[in-house]
Parts: C-alpha cells; sequence; structure tokens
C-alpha cells in the first residue's frame, strides 16, 4: 500500500464490472506512480474484492481532507460528474471526466483514451476550467427555508402531473410574466446543454458568463427563454391563489417541496466547479461530437474570415 502527499480521489458511477475494471486500472496507476488513491466508502468493499492487490484502499470517509486532493478523476457520464462536484463542494480539485456512459458532455475523454488520461493527469498536464454555478434560495413568508446549488439547472415543476403550475417570473428584483406552465429551468452555461437545451433554450458557450431561463410548456404569449448577466437575479415565485404546488431540483440531485406562495431565487454563486482540460479543443468541436452533428461539405474559412 502506498501512502503519499500526494492524494488523488477517483469517483465511480456504480458497482459494476466496467466501472471497477475502469478504476482498478486507474488505482494501479496512480500506485505505481507513488500517488495515493482516495475512493468513496461505498465502493470500498466491491473494489477490493474485485482486485485484492489494492487492499486496503484509502476511502474519503476515513477522514481525508478535501482540500488536499490534487484532482478527481470521473468515471461515469455526466451524472458521475455532478455526484463528484457535490463530493467536492467547497474544495479546489478540478475533475477529470472519463465517459462510460452515453453523451457525457461533461467528459475530457472517452473508456479508449483512460490510461493516457491518467497518465496526464498524474503529470499534472492539463488547464484548469472554472464553471460558473448557481446559488440557490427557497423562501416561503420571507423566511429561507432551503439553500443549496447547482451546477447544471435548478428547476421548478409541477408536483401533480393533473394541474399546471401557476408561476410569477422576476429578473432584478421587477416582475416580468406570469402563467400556468409545466415548470421553469434556470440553467448555467454548463447547463445550456442538458435539460435546458431539451426544454427548447439556447446553447451557451461556457466562456459566457450568464444564466438561462426557460419556462416550460408555458401557456402564455411571451415565454422565450431569456439570457441574463451574472450580476442579475433571477425568481420563481407560485402564486398563491392558484393553489399549485411544485418541487425544486437542483442538478436532478438535491430537491425541495414547493408549497403555493414558495418562492425560488437564483444568483451566480460564488464558488465555482473546477473541470481539468487535457487537450484544447473547440466547444464547436464539442459539439459536433457530442451531437453527432452534420457539417458534409464544409469548406473551412477562407483568408478573409
Amino acid at each position: 500500500m502506498v501512502h503519499s502527499n500526494r492524494h488523488i480521489l477517483v469517483v465511480s458511477h456504480a458497482a459494476q464490472d466496467e466501472s471497477l475494471d475502469a478504476m482498478a486500472l486507474v488505482c494501479s496507476q496512480l500506485r505505481e506512480h507513488g500517488i495515493t488513491p482516495v475512493i468513496r466508502e461505498a465502493e470500498q468493499a466491491d473494489l477490493e474484492a474485485h482486485t485484492p492487490a489494492l487492499a486496503p484502499l484509502v476511502t474519503l470517509e476515513s477522514g481525508v481532507d478535501t482540500a488536499s486532493l490534487e484532482c478527481a478523476v470521473v468515471l461515469g457520464g455526466d451524472g458521475t460528474i455532478l455526484r463528484a462536484a457535490e463530493l467536492l463542494r467547497g474544495a479546489r480539485t478540478p475533475l477529470v471526466g472519463i465517459n462510460l456512459g452515453h453523451v457525457g458532455f461533461l467528459a475530457e475523454t472517452e473508456r479508449a483514451g483512460l490510461s493516457d488520461a491518467v497518465a496526464r493527469v498524474i503529470a499534472g498536464a492539463y488547464e484548469v476550467e472554472d464553471r460558473l454555478t448557481l446559488s440557490v434560495r427557497v423562501k416561503q413568508g420571507g423566511t429561507v427555508v432551503f439553500e443549496t446549488w447547482a451546477l447544471n439547472e435548478a428547476t421548478v415543476e409541477k408536483a401533480s402531473r393533473s394541474r399546471i403550475l401557476e408561476v410569477v417570473l422576476e429578473v432584478d428584483r421587477r416582475p416580468l410574466s406570469s402563467f400556468g406552465c409545466d415548470g421553469v429551468v434556470m440553467a448555467t452555461p454548463t447547463g445550456s446543454t442538458a435539460y435546458s437545451f431539451s426544454a427548447g433554450g439556447p446553447i451557451v458557450w461556457p466562456t459566457v458568463e450568464a444564466m438561462v431561463l426557460v419556462p416550460m410548456q408555458a401557456h402564455a404569449l411571451f415565454a422565450r427563454p431569456l439570457v441574463v448577466g451574472p450580476e442579475s437575479s433571477m425568481a420563481v415565485e407560485i402564486l398563491a391563489r392558484s393553489g399549485s404546488e411544485g418541487i425544486l431540483w437542483c442538478d436532478g440531485r438535491r430537491s425541495c417541496d414547493l408549497p403555493a406562495g414558495s418562492r425560488v431565487v437564483v444568483t451566480k454563486s460564488s464558488v465555482p466547479v473546477r473541470l481539468a482540460r487535457l487537450t484544447p479543443q473547440a466547444f464547436t468541436d464539442r459539439l459536433v461530437t457530442k451531437f453527432d452533428l452534420p457539417v458534409d461539405g464544409w469548406r473551412g474559412p477562407t483568408s478573409r474570415d
């Protein structure tokens, strides 16, 4: 068992054979270079049974300071990266995503590039990109009853499938419009390719400091997606007169019930999520690759472009 001053977190999405194989490879590669791999306690028994030579493994719950983690190698899809971001909230640890899922929009590389990716992590050969996150508060009767954050989006949804949600929208502490709807998505540029995109919102380049508000299935003439600046605030209030109830979901992981009269306030958080980029890639290329967009016939820019 290797103990060193270098600690790297390894996060997987489930105790499945493919995930365990990938975790074992990463942990072994780290140890070969004198680095201590750190895993979650929930995966310790399965991984040590899968690869006995790794036992005993250091777990995050054993008292490891998240501030001491040099990097986190995340094995899975976007959901796993969101889970890792939650584990490391407040630390400055960058995340490197290795896609074992489907689209894996946040991932840096695919399974085939795993060993090369870990080698670059070991060498520190990566650039760190700060991603904007949301600060989310729920107020009832003027009192804050719930506080959380989101990397992708905060979504106010109707609690009952048989009833629409009556809401009023607010931007910069001023009322904008009220209507019935299925819900409202408030997203970051990172989340603009996730739920917000599915709801009809625009794709926002990650270098743009902005937030997006997208009504879902709104019964209104004015219910277009909005893009606001990083200093703005957005709010969704569930109208008390309607009797409708909703639920707040943040990144699909943290939730809060919203009785009629509840108010959800969203602003830019002061704590970003840090993503490690192994190789420079234009965001346009990432869109083309992940969404399999047709670019046949493109001849390239001219000297005048």
